[in-house]
């Protein structure tokens, strides 16, 4: 029997370059919105004497050759230990007979990078056509890797940062400098959504940041960080505000992320939200006008770490051919 591919985290970064994670988003959302994919609930532990968590993640496909099982952890005091926040592996299954085809040592790497690439592919679907000013909540690795994807479906290279600690804002904008962005550190969200019309957030906030007063109209919000139902970044006024909100799930949606926090007030939502899938598809139309503000609400479905390991294989294959 063939001994499973181990492929190491700097194996990985290497063939990032090569690619197309937005595109592999797009089929990962088109497939599960169509029925095509099969995702178990999210198992989750949560370490709450060290403000640490890990998520249990597994999909399939309907025809693929594979099924991924995903592990991913965030332990946010390690800054204090010299670690990062982040870490996890892929397993990649056969799914002819069950048997162990690659072990995917990423340490959180395509975790952060799949989504990332979703919110890039949320930005190019209900973004406004002109966007003057990137707004990011957040500082950490999540906040970097969304601006850096942001690039391949926006010209706009300026930014605008918030993070509670203004050192950590200053070393993320200093980052970004450094990548070619142009940017600027806000002292509250708020001042944030007052200047940039695409905002990102990216934090482990428990209370929401932005409400419906902060948001002028053609604005367009990512909010990624509230993965679990605890987390909220958004005030339920700002969603019932929204032209159009997107989620990546549905069902997920229901038990975290924004929309969760929502319905107690605005039970409708529940009916009007779209899957982003469904856009991906043809099936459905995101942004139609500038004034619009819209939403996408991600939480994270694991079809997404099914079209990375996928793409990340594929790669590989391609430079041993």
């Amino acid at each position: 029997m063939k001994a499973p591919l181990v492929v190491t985290r700097a194996e990985i970064e290497a063939l990032l370059p090569r690619i197309d994670a937005v595109g592999a988003m797009a089929r990962a959302f088109a497939a599960y919105s169509a029925g095509r994919a099969i995702v178990p609930p999210v198992g989750e532990i949560l370490f709450s004497e060290v403000d640490g968590e890990a998520h249990i993640k597994s999909g399939y496909i309907a025809g693929d050759a594979l099924f991924v099982v995903k592990v991913a952890t965030g332990f946010y005091r390690n800054a204090a230990r010299g670690l990062p926040a982040n870490s996890g592996a892929l397993l990649v299954f056969s799914a002819v007979d069950g048997m162990v085809r690659a072990v995917l040592l990423d340490e959180g790497l395509l975790t952060n990078y799949r989504t990332a690439a979703a919110g890039a592919l949320a930005a190019q679907y209900l973004a406004p056509g002109m966007v003057s000013k990137i707004g990011l909540l957040g500082s950490g690795v999540q906040a970097r890797l969304q601006a850096e994807l942001l690039r391949t479906v926006t010209p706009c290279r300026s930014v605008i940062l918030w993070a509670r600690r203004t050192d950590a804002a200053r070393a993320c904008a200093g980052d970004l400098e450094a990548a070619g962005f142009d940017v600027s550190v806000a002292a509250t969200p708020a001042a944030v959504a007052a200047q940039a019309n695409l905002i990102v957030s990216v934090t482990a906030s428990r209370q929401a940041l932005l409400t419906a007063a902060d948001i002028r109209p053609g604005t367009h919000i990512s909010a990624i960080g509230s993965d679990t139902p605890e987390k909220q970044e958004l005030a339920p006024d700002l969603l019932a505000r929204a032209d159009i909100v997107v989620v990546d799930s549905r069902s997920q949606a229901l038990e975290r992320g924004e929309l969760h926090h929502a319905l107690a007030a605005y039970p409708r939502l529940a009916d009007s939200a779209l899957e982003i899938g469904a856009i991906a598809s043809g099936k459905a139309r995101g942004r139609t006008s500038d004034g619009q503000i819209t939403i996408a609400d991600l939480t994270g479905v694991a079809v997404q770490d099914v079209e990375i390991a996928k793409a990340v294989l594929d790669a590989i294959e391609k430079e041993r051919a």
